[in-house]
């Protein structure tokens, strides 16, 4: 089963899953808003209604191949008579429709609906429901980009760290040493670029920062982590032209100093233009 996530929503737990591209919000905690003890006769209310039919019919024969259109106008039919009555399970059975999905469980189950079909739903329980529940969507949306551009860069920055230690291999490591010498060079090498840009060795931000996980990397901004990556390819053209360790860090001490100050002076641009 997807792992379900929540947002808060006006004070009440709305959790929601993503499948594939997708995010699946309950409906039956929205629902709760309305009758907590009672949800599921709140979205059978809902689905009874002929706007609401029609709506579900559309967005699955806009995004389901396997969807049964002959069965959903039969129910388009039926929704407008007063005895209709129409339930989350009974439309996935019969209509073989994905909008909509029903997880049994106590913790974690009940009825999900795809982010299109769930706003309206939310805008059927309140306008202001569903404007809070919109808004905070957006803002988890705008989180998780800044999260994956985060994650992006450190990727980035660990591809390059590959290419950097391979540089050191080819050309700072006779084939006679031994593999804690081998270790104690791929360190230092790692250690030139973290003294050029953070001022410490890994092993003195360690001391300093006993209580936390991780390395002085996993620390870094995103100006940090992009100054980091051009290092580390700058570092590996050094390492090819036999520059010795000294006089390649003075020069990506030098390097590191100037594009934090232009990294530093676009950010400002953004926060002041």
């Amino acid at each position: 089963m997807a792992k379900q996530e929540k947002i808060i929503v006006k004070g009440t737990e709305i959790f929601f899953f993503k499948k594939e591209q997708d995010d699946y919000i309950s409906l039956t905690d929205i629902a709760k808003t309305r009758d907590a003890e009672n949800p599921s006769q709140i979205i059978s209310l809902w689905m009874r209604t002929y706007s609401t039919i029609e709506y579900l019919g559309l967005w699955e024969s806009l995004f389901n191949p396997n969807f049964k259109p002959h069965i959903y106008e039969g129910f388009k039919i039926e929704s407008a008579k007063p005895h209709f009555w129409m339930s989350a399970q009974k439309w996935i059975n019969e209509t073989n429709a994905i909008g909509i999905t029903s997880k049994s469980g106590r913790y974690g189950g009940g009825t999900f609906a795809h982010s299109d079909i769930a706003f309206k739903f939310a805008a059927w329980i309140s306008a202001e429901f569903e404007l809070y529940l919109v808004t905070e969507f957006k803002r988890l949306k705008i989180q998780e980009q800044k999260t994956i551009g985060w994650t992006a860069k450190r990727e980035l920055a660990k591809i390059n760290y590959h290419i950097h230690t391979d540089a050191i291999k080819h050309n700072l490591i006779p084939p006679e040493l031994t593999p804690q010498q081998i270790s104690y060079v791929y360190a230092n090498e790692a250690d030139v670029l973290n003294v050029a840009l953070f001022g410490i060795t890994a092993k003195e931000w360690r001391d300093q920062n006993p209580d936390l996980k991780g390395n002085i990397r996993d620390y870094a901004t995103i100006n940090e982590l992009i100054c980091l990556s051009n290092m580390e390819n700058i570092n590996a053209v050094l390492i090819n032209d036999g520059v010795l360790q000294s006089d390649r860090l003075i020069k990506l001490n030098q390097i590191a100093i100037q594009q934090m100050r232009v990294l530093q002076e676009n950010t400002n641009r953004k926060y002041f233009s």
